[in-house]
């Protein structure tokens, strides 16, 4: 196989590795918000919910998160799923152990917001809704964005794993590649590939952090 299929082969398994990265972005960070809000509720029994969830997100292989999001349904419920299921698997398993991590990570940042920030805002008026998405969340996204990066560049890396359910992105495809030539070059090609993927990404959020940083 010549280098040109060879880099053609890794493209496509790379295009899907970025599908399920965004994805994985899109239903994450909103539902870690969410989560966030639980994990803080005053109530005991919705914020002992959510604690236990983010605990077995967080305790548990992603691997094995992916495993009981495509094979429970059958399993548990004997529902007979579509084949297209197998990628959307894959996005769910991604989005519910991410939304656990960033759930984490919005809380300390939250929770790091001085009370006098909250006073000041019911001097002036603001409603609670108003004071968190005004004035505390544009501040706790500029605290937690280094966070953040950590844990997309990790995403990056992590979409590897949806070779566990036989999707096939760019690991799997290098995998194969591999196999089929009996040598290393698709492993190494598929690292500069992620290699590449994970310099944007950090690029990108360094760009976002220093356009956040007004204050600098």
């Amino acid at each position: 196989m010549n280098l040109s299929v060879l880099l053609s082969e890794l493209g496509r398994g790379m295009l899907v590795s970025i599908e399920i990265f965004v994805l994985t972005l899109m239903i994450s960070l909103p539902l870690g918000l969410v989560i966030a809000f639980g994990r803080m509720a005053k109530h005991r029994i919705i914020r002992t919910i959510f604690k236990i969830y983010i605990s077995i997100m967080r305790g548990t292989p992603l691997m094995l998160q992916l495993m009981v999001v495509y094979f429970g349904p059958y399993y548990l419920f004997g529902l007979s799923l579509p084949r297209g299921y197998r990628f959307w698997a894959v996005i769910v398993g991604f989005g519910l152990n991410y939304a656990a991590y960033f759930a984490e990570i919005y809380r300390g940042g939250i929770e790091s917001m001085p009370l006098g920030q909250y006073e000041a805002a019911k001097l002036l008026g603001y409603g609670k809704a108003q004071t968190f998405f005004r004035i505390i969340l544009p501040q706790v996204i500029k605290r937690i964005i280094p966070a953040i990066t950590n844990e997309v560049i990790t995403l990056v890396k992590d979409t590897s794993l949806a070779f566990v359910i036989s999707v096939t992105e760019m690991f799997t495809v290098a995998k194969a590649l591999a196999s089929a030539q009996a040598n290393m070059i698709p492993y190494v090609s598929a690292g500069i590939f992620y290699y590449i993927f994970n310099f944007v990404v950090a690029t990108t959020m360094e760009k976002i952090e220093k356009k956040l940083s007004y204050y600098r």
